[in-house]
């Protein structure tokens, strides 16, 4: 009787931990509502793991303890000690944990049916789910290690690269169309498994930082498709229900991604975005200069300006700048100037990047601005204050045709009638291609730590 009653407490414990995913994810398609979709989802996989021990017969609680211990410690130490400059190799980690768990189970329950004892559909849950997590783990491994610059941000490619990554993966894929005739190959299954970690890496190996927030939003639809598989293997409707949502979402995510880009997934994939750039390009930029100004050159255009888009990046996130930001828009606000902020789909190192940082530090919703609601705007604006961003507003992306960057969409900046460039140097961005808006008579650039520009600029406003 007990027994019944677990599966009837699971099952609505699955439809509540459902019904909150979806509200969730909807919650998070906009910024004002999206804490509260991040505490549904909570709430939702809360009530999914509760559901799940129900109605499962557990034989020992020992190591689900331990387990239960050892993944919260983890992830309160992430939370707590990993800074929000850093948000996005978080996420490049959670999702090689997720694929892990999913690449672990996969081989459990080969394990556990001897190859023999599996149907064809359950060879091919199976299949799925330890080739596109194995992929995930690695990719993402290498994905976070580009971020955090432990490997070289910019592509690693070589001669004959993309036939040979188009040759591997088929042989993987080869394997795992054999295992659905022979699925007691133990052989093949392990060599599919090794194959698919080798082509994680070489995934993203050949993938520059400018592509990378696409590139994470696609692991992020590998590790969700790879979970649902492990729900269909074994035969857990809220893990599939979960993963289906989270490979959808992150797969409409990289497109929406790739559309802002002006870039398709092959270009994603295969294009090498972030390679140096060519040795006339660079000696043409060595022999042109700009003049320096200082924080106070800044804050004499700041003070007189009645309109001012403020367009962050990277570089605020590495200087963790945000909140200084937000405290000279308040005093440039005080003074009666009309202060926004101009967000990029691509800027920072992940989707979303900047807009979770500025929320950090109290900046209004209404102040953020996408760049197709704001792009028309830059022409009418005193001044435009670039906070570390740098492809996003070069100007080469709308006509050099051999620029990596050529065809993305950027924001106007230039258009503006003076522009404000805070930087730490004159280097390029992660797509290699100098920055001809740096060159601009219109252009006042100031070396340096932004947070520490920032802060001088704050104090002159201030007297």
């Amino acid at each position: 009787m007990n027994t019944d009653i677990n599966i009837v407490i699971s099952e609505w414990s699955y439809l509540a931990a459902a019904v909150l995913f979806v509200l969730g994810l909807r919650a998070l398609s906009s910024p004002a509502t999206a804490r509260r979709g991040m505490f549904l989802a909570e709430i939702g996989m809360a009530l999914a793991v509760v559901g799940t021990l129900l109605y499962t017969q557990v034989l020992t609680w020992t190591y689900i303890l331990i387990g239960g211990a050892v993944g919260s410690t983890i992830g309160a130490l992430m939370a707590i000690f990993m800074p929000m400059t850093a948000m996005p190799q978080r996420i490049a980690l959670s999702h090689s944990f997720g694929a892990l768990a999913a690449v672990l189970v996969g081989c459990f329950k080969y394990i556990e049916y001897g190859g023999e004892g599996l149907g064809r559909l359950r060879m091919t849950a199976l299949g799925f789910e330890v080739l596109f997590g194995a992929l995930t783990v690695t990719g993402s491994l290498m994905a976070f290690g580009k971020l955090q610059e432990l490997i070289r941000g910019a592509p690693i490619t070589y001669r004959g690269q993309n036939i040979f990554n188009v040759a591997l993966f088929f042989a993987t894929v080869g394997l795992f169309l054999y295992l659905l005739w022979q699925p007691d190959a133990v052989w093949a299954f392990y060599t599919m498994m090794a194959l698919g970690f080798a082509v994680g890496v070489l995934l993203v190996m050949p993938i520059g930082g400018a592509d990378m927030p696409v590139v994470i939003s696609l692991l992020n639809s590998y590790a969700g498709l790879a979970a649902a598989a492990t729900g269909i293997a074994i035969d857990n409707k809220v893990l599939i229900i979960a993963g289906s949502l989270d490979g959808t979402s992150g797969f409409f995510l990289s497109i929406l991604m790739s559309r802002a880009m002006n870039r398709s997934f092959a270009n994603v994939l295969f294009g090498a975005v972030g390679a140096a750039p060519a040795a006339g390009a660079a000696d043409k930029a060595e022999v042109r200069t700009v003049i320096r100004y200082t924080p106070e050159d800044a804050k004499l255009m700041l003070e007189s300006a009645g309109s001012v888009i403020i367009v962050p990046g990277y570089g605020m996130a590495v200087a963790q700048a945000q909140h200084i930001v937000y405290e000279m828009t308040e005093l440039l606000m005080e003074r009666g100037a009309n202060v926004r902020y101009a967000i990029h789909p691509v800027a920072g190192r992940m989707p979303g990047h900047m807009n979770v940082l500025l929320a950090e530090a109290g900046v209004p919703y209404e102040q953020l601005f996408e760049m197709d609601h704001i792009n028309d705007d830059f022409q009418n604006t005193d001044v435009v204050v670039v906070v570390g961003a740098n492809d996003v507003i070069n100007p080469a992306a709308r006509y050099k045709k051999h620029s990596p960057l050529f065809g993305m969409p950027i924001l106007n900046a230039d258009q503006a009638r003076h522009i404000l460039i805070l930087k730490r140097s004159m280097g390029a961005g992660f797509a290699g291609e100098d920055n001809e808006l740096f060159y601009d008579p219109k252009t006042m650039m100031v070396l340096g730590d932004a947070k520490q520009t920032l802060t001088h600029i704050v104090q002159h406003l201030k007297k």
